[in-house]
């Protein structure tokens, strides 16, 4: 008797690639009170006081200061969740996404 030849099957695993990132810009105005910034801060990007603080004057003396990075979906959501609360105070309050490289 021929001895038997057992090779084991293997199964290609897909592999998935990691979703683009997206970063949150914070672009800085000149209408809205630095508190509300920091308190939109706070409640949307969960920053505790002193973070939001620096964000929010990084965003006052450079012009713009990047907040966080995320998925598309959740980048996009937040951006539009923190600019809503702008507009619903009256403040031109504006966040940004764009790609991360």
């Amino acid at each position: 008797m021929s001895p038997t030849l057992v090779q084991p099957r293997t199964k290609l695993k897909p592999k998935t690639q990691r979703p683009k990132l997206w970063k949150v810009i914070l672009l800085n105005d000149d209408y809205t009170p630095r508190e509300f910034v920091v308190m939109v801060l706070k409640a949307v990007f969960r920053m505790n006081e002193s973070i939001a603080y620096r964000v929010m004057m990084t965003a006052h003396q450079k012009g713009a200061c990047v907040i966080a990075v995320f998925t598309k979906d959740v980048a996009d959501t937040k951006a539009k969740e923190a600019t809503e609360l702008g507009k619903s105070k009256g403040y031109p309050l504006f966040f940004a996404t764009e790609p991360e490289e």
